[in-house]
């Protein structure tokens, strides 16, 4: 188990902000790097990357290796998805395709042992040591998992505040493409309408104890989210960060 490092993120997600990249790398060596160069969390995704659970568990174990939390993206609300990424010892899950309250609820279902939830038992797991511990501490323990839901498309941020009533909810990732779809004014997350539905959210949630998040590309991008109160900051795509390290470096030699 990491409930120290669970418990650290949650201090820094209330005491401060995180910030980290979704990653579609299978390389543990990519995680490894990106935790020594100073990032909070990884999010290995399953949802838009190429991984497996196999390849998963030691993506997770490289981002313990280099002292940065492991969460992974799952790639829908089913039990089998949300199960496996738990047994093998991812810190927190990100769940997408949240479109409203009733998919918030079956996410808690589904990720918390009895009494919170209904999350199928197995102490032999990576997560519990492979049964090495006490099996009743595994159970109160892993139940303190990170829980983001992801919310999609204009229902699910119309409900946020019937969502955020649901207990055991750690973070909302709005992302501002949805949160502009909401407002009638799709694709343009640069409006201010963006920025107060952002700050209004940040509002609501607060008082529960619940960060907000989005997803961005630029540095300017995550000061500006920031400084409006968002908590969780996915700083892009760690091939992306790739692609864009390359590029600046061939093309400045190549520059008279």
């Amino acid at each position: 188990m990491i409930t120290e490092g669970i418990r650290e993120f949650k201090k820094k997600l209330r005491d401060s902000y995180v910030v980290g990249p979704f990653s579609k790398s299978s390389d543990p060596a990519f995680i490894e790097v990106m935790g020594y160069a100073g990032c909070d969390f990884v999010i290995v995704d399953l949802e838009h990357g190429p991984n497996s659970v196999e390849t998963v568990q030691n993506l997770i174990r490289a981002a313990q290796v280099a002292n940065t939390f492991p969460i992974v993206r799952v790639k829908e609300n089913t039990p089998s998805v949300i199960k496996e990424v738990l047994d093998i010892g991812a810190g927190g899950i990100h769940v997408p395709q949240i479109t409203g309250v009733q998919t918030a609820k079956e996410v808690m279902e589904l990720a918390k042992f009895s009494p919170a939830g209904m999350r199928g038992v197995d102490r032999f797991a990576r997560a519990a040591d492979y049964s090495s511990m006490d099996k009743f501490q595994y159970f109160r323990e892993a139940n303190e998992a990170v829980i983001i839901l992801g919310l999609e498309g204009k229902e699910a941020i119309e409900q946020v505040d019937e969502i955020i009533a649901v207990e055991g909810i750690d973070v909302i990732f709005a992302g501002p493409y949805d949160i502009s779809q909401s407002l009638g004014i799709t694709g343009q997350f640069d409006h201010p309408r963006v920025a107060e539905k952002v700050s209004e959210i940040v509002e609501k949630c607060a008082p529960k104890g619940i960060a907000v998040g989005n997803f961005v590309e630029t540095v300017e991008s995550a000061k500006k989210w920031r400084d409006l109160g968002v908590k969780y900051i996915c700083y892009s795509v760690d091939v992306g960060i790739f692609y864009d390290a390359c590029r600046e470096i061939f093309q400045g030699i190549r520059r008279e």
